[in-house]
């Protein structure tokens, strides 16, 4: 059965006796048109069930007032804070948000930036999956001139705006945390060293092992996809070692992952802090609940998602250019709690 035919400024017009023209001004509340006609315009329209086609409109402007959003995962309260601070933003300059999810895949999140490219959105906002190397994807916007602001996971890229932390010196500070604590075997827990947050945070690790005179190990850094699963493997894992090789800090870059990992040691009868120190990354819920509550490195992801955000609207604005390759850099903090207290003397 075809659905009923949209009511048109042209039906409403028919209905009142009344150009099209005085409906239209009148449905924007023109002042032009009396305001005895303008609420007899908004009121007929309202009876007659019209909507606005505002995307027909703006299509007419070369604009959709949409904003595409691109993520590499939904379940992640981090991702969900930076889309808070990103909603906020862009709703308070009445723009809508369409967003893709790629699901940690190059290939979906390339299909994602080819449907926003077509559903013609004005900007876009991205990070990157785990196995994204070949930006080609992104160039239909380049070539359109269409600003990009690429937050947490980025690449060296000719265009567009990124928003991130300084992640070298967040790993840094987590280790040399742990060194201080009088850790002196501290293994390294993460992801994909491709993606710049992972790469980057291995070398302030790096850094501050060299700093607190301890040796590097590459059999302490531990790279998985930072799953479930995978905190479970890595905690048997470092229990099944024997006592010398054993670990007595490990510095994880994902807060879920800290966590499943420390109930797992705890579960094999390795105390935390006392035989093995933890610290986390991103500050997300779980690190305040888990017992012992979790150290971790705070990442603000609603303030990024805030400044990608505006950084986009300026460039819609004309207040920068949409070709800008600026680095926005949030500060982030180490927030200390009991599972890292280990101190030796």
């Amino acid at each position: 059965m075809l659905g009923k035919k949209d009511i048109t400024i042209y039906d409403i017009a028919r209905v009142l006796g009344l150009s099209p023209a005085t409906v239209s001004r009148g449905l924007k509340d023109h002042p032009a048109i009396n305001i005895k006609t303008r609420k007899r315009i908004m009121d007929t329209a309202r009876e007659m069930g019209y909507r606005s086609n505002s995307f027909a409109s703006n299509l007419r402007m070369q604009k959709t007032n949409t904003i595409g959003i691109i993520v590499h995962e939904l379940k992640s309260q981090f991702i969900s804070s930076v889309l808070a601070g990103i909603e906020k933003v862009t709703t308070e300059a009445g723009y809508d948000l369409i967003i893709g999810h790629s699901s940690e895949t190059w290939r979906k999140e390339a299909s994602n930036a080819h449907n926003l490219f077509h559903k013609r959105v004005d900007g876009l906002i991205a990070s990157l999956a785990f196995d994204t190397r070949d930006m080609d994807h992104y160039d239909p916007f380049v070539q359109k001139n269409i600003p990009i602001v690429f937050f947490d996971r980025v690449e060296d890229f000719a265009y567009g705006t990124r928003v991130v932390i300084d992640n070298n010196k967040a790993g840094y500070e987590a280790t040399a945390h742990l060194a201080a604590q009088g850790c002196r075997r501290i293994a390294h827990i993460t992801a994909n060293l491709a993606r710049n947050v992972y790469a980057d945070r291995l070398k302030g690790y790096q850094q501050a092992l060299a700093d607190f005179g301890l040796s590097y190990d590459a059999e302490l850094v531990i790279v998985n996809d930072l799953s479930e699963a995978a905190a479970i493997r890595a905690a048997r894992q470092i229990i099944a070692m024997p006592q010398p090789q054993r670990p007595d800090g490990v510095f994880a870059t994902n807060d879920f992952f800290a966590a499943v990992f420390l109930q797992t040691l705890k579960e094999g009868d390795v105390r935390v802090p006392e035989d093995i120190a933890i610290v986390g990354f991103n500050n997300d819920a779980i690190a305040r609940i888990i017992q012992p509550k979790l150290t971790t490195i705070n990442y603000p992801g609603e303030e990024m998602g805030e400044q990608a955000a505006r950084s986009l609207l300026e460039q819609l604005a004309g207040l920068s250019a949409a070709r800008t390759t600026d680095t926005i850099i949030i500060r982030s903090e180490l927030i200390i709690r009991d599972s890292s207290l280990h101190r030796k003397v």
